[in-house]
């Protein structure tokens, strides 16, 4: 495993902010699997890399704000999409690097985040986007904050899907395995029902 000390501090964000549709409305990252809600996991994996971790979400603030050094909020309570709540991080983070997570990946593990940010540092002032079997994942990025104010301005242009955003600004990928069961959103009821035994989110 790359040596994390090596690596300087980044701020990290997890999004918590959606309607939850698949989930029938319900808040995602407080939905419960293998005895604890979802958002616990990511903070377990994610606590120990940063001391700048941010949650966007948008209800159940009082829930979130334990697992949060401080919360982000959408400015539009419709719910717009990940890209608000990246856009509230940006202005928020206080490191170099924002680490872009979704809520409902508990099997995330710091090795594979490490491999992100050694990529990240081998290609300065770009970002850096996970990529599954040819698809593309913009909630699972490492983004720098000095590109903050360009993604303003295309946010303000109506841009709101963070995969354009992401690659017009020269994303870089780094390509996991189709079979990547670390990259696996328990989106649905079924999916948290039926899922694979949790693996060590701190782990190896």
């Amino acid at each position: 495993m790359p040596d994390t000390l090596a690596l300087p501090l980044c701020s990290v964000l997890l999004l918590a902010g959606g309607r939850g549709q698949r989930m029938g409305g319900r808040d995602k990252g407080l939905v419960e699997w293998q005895g604890r809600p979802l958002i616990a996991w990511l903070h377990e994996c994610v606590r120990p890399l940063t001391d700048d971790l941010i949650i966007s979400c948008n209800r159940n603030l009082e829930r979130y704000q334990p697992f949060a050094d401080h919360l982000v909020t959408d400015q539009d309570n419709d719910f717009p999409g990940p890209l608000a709540g990246i856009r509230a991080a940006l202005a928020a983070a206080r490191h170099e690097y924002l680490l872009v997570l979704p809520c409902d990946a508990p099997l995330i593990d710091r090795e594979l985040i490490e491999a992100v940010r050694h990529l990240a540092d081998r290609h300065p002032q770009r970002p850096v986007m996970l990529r599954q079997a040819g698809y593309w994942q913009p909630l699972f990025s490492l983004i720098p904050v000095s590109l903050r104010d360009s993604i303003e301005q295309a946010w303000l242009a109506g841009e709101r899907a963070p995969r354009h955003v992401l690659l017009r600004h020269g994303a870089i990928p780094l390509d996991c395995p189709d079979d990547d069961l670390r990259l696996a959103n328990l989106n649905t009821p079924e999916l948290l029902q039926h899922a694979f035994p949790a693996a060590n989110p701190g782990g190896t």
